[in-house]
């Protein structure tokens, strides 16, 4: 058999392995959003995503400042208001007014300023990296005079080591210093004494806090360890977490601990370093650091270059997201929320007690309200939130970097929200329905529609959708849909549960890809077997015999049909198979009902000769008959040859010591592709017909053989019997025999 198509691997396993499985879209379909991974997709301004599904309204958020800095790593504010800002590249402390303006009152020749803290006596503290530092910043008193600063600062504790990462005081006024390359926590007292209270075996201690008993909570880089330290300075170790870094800690009214975990933590607590970011300039003579430190990398440019430095956020680029975790106040730990994106830089309470999470590289803070159970409250116009603090006058501060900025999250919610919802595309001009709005509140539900994936360009207006009503959507029909969410704040809360749009597509016709046919392929079928009866003693009539074995499948030349079709409203599909012969005009059906993309059958089921076959797709199964639509795609030309050529005038005599062997070969539909002999059982040799050429339906052969007796046989050659036995192969290789018997004289 010959086939012009493309091949394919010769099993029926292989028509099985392609099928695809059909779809079961019927009639008005439904697009529900509701899940937090649905509605995330969506622009949310003033509205928070809770992570069991719906809407409500955030808490208000607004930009206090914006700093030229890239980093903002902590923020404080004195008694009168105003906010002071510790930023990175350049390193600075701002100053910001009530009107957000941002004056730089500290220029430190250190790369950056890590932490601020403000005491009660109203003086500020400032930590610097690296090679790090604490200064006192002071506001002068009596009136400025040109050439002299507002603000004055002077060292105020020098602990001779790289980095100072965080500072806490307890209510003696004792300041705590969090400190790396060598792992200290340092105290000074109000009169400036210093002392290493706690040293630790980690590289760095990144963090500090109090827990309801008066122990300093710290945690490390390097094994994530955090630990508790008596007011002795007596060390133990609560808690040795799965990530590398512990990045924050917050402290509940229960006595809870809560830490943040980031980074992947290396075979034999070897630190894994931040990849680097924004390259500064270096300030003059400035060292290399050693390994080891946490989100700090200062590297030098080759010799040929000038020298860089390069400071990046902590933890930027750490692999496997963040944890956090909570140890119980009887010292028991778990996991209490753990994402896979966001990387943890801060934590704090809101007025709820609702524990938050300033995170990056996406910018966003969560309320965490029970295990792995949070609020998205809000995407900040940055890349990280780094710190949070108390605001004068309630709520809290967050700072970000990239770009560095200072934000207040007030503690009571926006008064509006709105929420726009990720774009459905509906793949098909569709008609729209109802839209169903569940919600609690004053909650506003617009819609609209168009025929480019970007609504920006030239969609219908926002309508608004009259749920009171019950009104379908006026939004003209089109391929693309939206719908807006707007919550005002009132009496009762505003919450969307869910948003639901009813839309029907527009019928199409299946669309066909490819239709192949391939020959040769195995086919089993069962042998046609007429089973005995017995008679029936009663009735006299013939019973038939069960007690049978039954019968065995049988291999047989088969022809395979497949085809790749689809349909852009993903209806299920029912096939019909059909065949017509070359130069016919009529196509007969094979096979219809068909429910996968491919049909076998045997190949001794169509006479010889060269065929088309024709597939024909309907979505009547997903329509009412009036609505369905087919589609059909022909194949390209195959021939079905499965009978054997035919061997006549087979003719064998001996002449001397030579066989003289003659015969015809034909076929009906294919040319003879070669013949071969066999004398005396021996092996099988090939012979040319006459003219030497094969290419025709029938051929002679005419040829002569040496024949020599067998080994100490009596008689000679030509007085021996002789067998001859022929066979010849079509194109397709069918083949047929024919024997001869030469008798001896």
């Amino acid at each position: 058999m010959k086939m012009v198509s493309r091949p394919f691997r010769p099993s029926v396993l292989a028509f099985l392995l392609i099928a695809s499985i059909a779809s079961f879209a019927e009639g008005t379909r439904t697009w529900e959003q509701s899940k937090f991974e649905d509605l995330s997709k969506g622009t949310a301004k003033g509205i928070a995503i809770r992570s069991n599904g719906g809407l409500e309204l955030a808490p208000a958020f607004k930009t206090v400042a914006t700093t030229p800095s890239t980093y903002v790593w902590s923020v404080a504010a004195d008694r009168d208001g105003a906010i002071y800002a510790a930023t990175g590249a350049p390193g600075r402390v701002y100053r910001i007014s009530a009107d957000g303006k941002s004056t730089a009152i500290f220029e430190p020749q250190e790369l950056q300023v890590q932490s601020l803290l403000m005491t009660k006596a109203g003086v500020l503290l400032a930590a610097t990296n690296p090679d790090g530092k604490i200064y006192r910043i002071e506001r002068n008193t009596g009136a400025s005079v040109a050439g002299k600063s507002e603000y004055s600062a002077s060292v105020f504790f020098d602990p001779k080591t790289k980095y100072i990462w965080n500072m806490l005081l307890d209510d003696a006024g004792n300041l705590f210093v969090a400190s790396g390359d060598q792992g200290e926590i340092f105290k000074i007292t109000p009169k400036g004494d210093h002392s290493v209270f706690f040293k630790s075996d980690e590289a760095h201690i990144r963090v500090l806090a109090w827990d309801r008993q008066g122990n300093l909570i710290a945690g490390s880089d390097g094994s994530g360890l955090i630990y508790r330290i008596s007011p002795a300075g007596d060390g133990f170790v609560l808690y040795s977490a799965p990530k590398k870094e512990i990045t924050a800690l917050a402290v509940d009214s229960a006595g809870n601990i809560f830490a943040a975990g980031i980074g992947e933590k290396r075979p034999g607590g070897l630190p894994l370093l931040a990849p680097p970011l924004s390259p500064v300039p270096p300030p003059s003579a400035q060292p290399a650091t050693g390994q080891g430190q946490p989100g700090l990398v200062i590297s030098n440019a080759p010799a040929s270059s000038s020298p860089m430095t390069v400071i990046p956020l902590p933890g930027v680029g750490a692999p496997g997201g963040s944890e956090i975790y909570r140890i119980s106040a009887d010292g028991t730990p778990t996991r209490f929320w753990t994402s896979r994106e966001d990387l943890i830089y801060a934590l704090a309470f809101d007025s709820r007690q609702h524990l938050l999470a300033g995170t990056g590289n996406r910018g966003h803070i969560y309320a965490i309200t029970g295990e792995d159970e949070y609020s998205d409250l809000v995407k900040a116009g940055a890349s990280q939130i780094t710190c949070f603090a108390a605001a004068p006058g309630g709520g809290l501060l967050a700072s970000s970097s990239n770009l560095g900025k200072v934000f207040l999250l007030a503690s009571t919610p926006e008064a509006e929200g709105s929420y726009e919802s990720d774009v459905l595309d509906a793949r098909i001009f569709s008609r729209w329905g109802r839209a169903d709005l569940r919600s609690t509140g004053n909650v506003e539900l617009f819609i609209r529609s168009g025929n480019v994936d970007n609504p920006d360009r030239n969609w219908s207006p926002w309508q608004k959708n009259d749920q009171a009503k019950g009104a379908e959507i006026s939004a003209p029909p089109a391929r693309f849909i939206q719908w807006k969410a707007i919550l005002h704040a009132g009496a009762v809360t505003p919450r969307v549960e869910s948003v639901t749009v009813n839309y029907l597509p527009r019928n199409v016709a299946p669309d066909f890809d490819d239709v192949t046919v391939q020959a040769g392929i195995r086919y089993q079928s069962l042998p046609k077997v007429t089973l005995p009866d017995t008679p029936n003693t009663s009735s006299g009539a013939p019973q038939p015999r069960f007690d049978i074995p039954p019968p065995l499948l049988r291999d047989r030349d088969g022809i395979g049909v497949k085809w790749a079709v689809h349909d852009d409203n993903d209806d299920q599909m029912v096939y019909s198979l059909y065949y017509r012969g070359e130069g016919e005009s009529r196509w007969l059906l094979l096979k219809d009902n068909i429910s996968d993309k491919f049909y076998s059958f045997d190949a001794a089921l169509l006479p010889d000769g060269a065929y088309k076959v024709k597939v024909v797709a309907s979505d009547a199964p997903s329509h009412s008959p009036e609505q369905a639509l087919t589609a059909e795609k022909e194949s390209a030309r195959f021939e079905d040859d499965t009978t054997a050529p035919q061997i006549s005038g087979l003719a064998a005599a001996m002449e001397g010591n030579r066989l003289h062997v003659s015969f015809q070969a034909s076929d009906n539909f294919s040319p003879i592709k070669r013949a071969e002999y066999s004398i005396d059982a021996a092996d099988w040799q090939f012979i040319d017909p006459v003219g030497q050429l094969s290419d025709s339906k029938a051929e002679s052969y005419d040829f002569f053989v040496p024949v020599q007796p067998p080994a100490g046989a009596l008689t000679k050659s030509a007085e021996a019997e002789h067998i001859v036995v022929v066979r010849v192969y079509d194109r397709y290789d069918n083949m047929n025999s024919a024997k001869a018997v030469v008798r001896g004289r």
